[in-house]
């Protein structure tokens, strides 16, 4: 079982120390979140949350993953980087594969790039890229980041984008691909072509569903003895047993964190606070397993 620490929506001056602390504690890595902007009016309703509401990120910081990450593995050796989930068809594709390249370079491949289609209809609007037609441009995407990242010369003739024969310098180191995404649509194409599946939390009863599918789906397409990464968010990560029971389940990976990141107020917590307490965790749960 794999650790990743998440954090979102704090002082932008914690993640430097933050990072060196979750490396020294024995995680694993930590998830780095994506968010563009915030729109003054929108009636979108946010999937991941109880009530749907968004307000919650009003007025928080959220820095460039990409740059956020390259920053955080220059203070760290070990520490792999998630992001959760960046909003991939709302960005040109040779634009990201040439950023996910650089960080992975820059990381010595500890970059992996956890995608999804965002679930707001103004990520697209104010980005001007069409929401109808969102899951072939995704496929498109993924396509294309896979192709730039091989080396050499890639050519792309699709419904969304025609890229002429270009390469891109340097060739990153492997850079997992991850999907994220609780639709019928984002299981079959983390089962299709992932290397992994990120779950956003939410009920946690319908986890055990949407793993079980996934198990379903990669034997359909042919894909249950690659190497797969199932993470997810669950209240279960937090006890011996529970980790257990997730580890049955299939599951490879935990995100655990430790206060309500949709609290509609600032995060007030000190830097020594938020140590402390993912120190108390990896005492109480990593260091035990892994004695």
């Amino acid at each position: 079982m794999r650790f990743l620490f998440a954090e979102a929506m704090i002082d932008p001056s914690y993640w430097l120390p933050l990072a060196k602390a979750v490396e020294e504690a024995g995680y694993d890595g930590m998830t780095i979140p994506d968010s563009l902007c915030y729109p003054e009016e929108s009636d979108s309703k946010y999937p991941y949350s109880h009530d749907g509401k968004r307000e919650f990120l009003e007025d928080k910081p959220f820095l460039d993953p990409f740059t956020q990450i390259a920053a955080m593995g220059a203070v760290t050796t070990t520490l792999k980087f998630v992001t959760f989930v960046l909003k991939l068809p709302i960005r040109h594709p040779v634009i990201a594969a040439k950023q996910a390249s650089s960080v992975a370079v820059l990381t010595n491949g500890r970059l992996e790039l956890g995608v999804g289609t965002s679930p707001w209809p103004d990520d697209y609007r104010i980005t001007d890229v069409p929401w109808k037609g969102r899951g072939r441009r995704m496929n498109e995407c993924i396509d294309v980041l896979r192709g730039l990242w091989a080396g050499g010369y890639y050519q792309h003739d699709g419904e969304v984008y025609q890229i002429e024969s270009v390469k891109i310098c340097p060739t990153p180191p492997p850079i997992p691909l991850l999907i994220g995404g609780h639709s019928g649509p984002a299981l079959k194409r983390a089962a299709r072509v992932g290397d992994g599946w990120l779950h956003g939390g939410g009920d946690t009863r319908e986890l055990a569903r949407m793993v079980n599918r996934l198990h379903e789906l990669r034997e359909e397409y042919g894909r249950q003895d690659v190497p797969f990464d199932v993470c997810i968010i669950s209240p279960e990560a937090y006890t011996l047993e529970g980790v257990a029971r997730l580890e049955e389940m299939g599951v490879t990976s935990v995100v655990v964190g430790f206060r309500n990141a949709y609290a509609m107020a600032q995060d007030t917590e000190s830097l020594q606070h938020k140590i402390d307490m993912l120190n108390t965790y990896a005492e109480r749960i990593i260091h035990k397993l892994r004695a």
